[in-house]
């Protein structure tokens, strides 16, 4: 897992909300897409040349973890794969469907790969078998969070 250093987090988003002053005092929530220092890059990077606008989670995943599923309007800091914090999103929509029931659309925001809802499934159950943080691991009918977002801010390349 990547995680920030709580003072370079409270920095980043000081410097964040210099620019962006209607933004909450409270830091948010801080992490990073993917399960390797390299592939949160990668995605970083699809975040930030506006490619990536939605991203998937395992339902189970966060149940494992007691976290909080995300809520529309939340931001979030995203960081790179050293756990410096490269840009600021926000949630822009919610759904919890079935694995097996993820529209094609839902995979072209993602941005990965060709983005294609075949490329999807096949490198999300790939994802999901050898990097989930539940016992159950991956099933065709496994809720999945389905969220979009939008770029608020974005940091730079790590």
């Amino acid at each position: 897992m990547i995680t920030a250093d709580p003072t370079a987090l409270a920095s980043f988003w000081e410097g964040v909300r210099s620019e962006h002053p209607e933004l909450p005092a409270a830091v948010p929530l801080a992490w990073a897409f993917g399960a390797t220092p390299a592939h949160a890059d990668d995605l970083l990077a699809l975040v930030l040349d506006g490619i990536k606008t939605g991203t998937a989670s395992s339902v189970w995943d966060y149940d494992a973890a007691s976290d909080p599923i995300p809520v529309e309007g939340e931001l979030s800091i995203i960081l790179d794969g050293t756990g410096a914090p490269r840009a600021v999103i926000e949630t822009t929509s919610i759904r919890i469907v079935p694995f097996d029931e993820v529209e094609a659309a839902h995979a072209h925001a993602e941005g990965e790969g060709d983005r294609t809802l075949e490329y999807w499934r096949a490198a999300h159950e790939r994802y999901w078998r050898a990097h989930s943080e539940n016992p159950r691991g991956f099933a065709p009918d496994m809720p999945i969070l389905c969220e979009l977002f939008r770029l608020v801010h974005p940091a730079g390349r790590p």
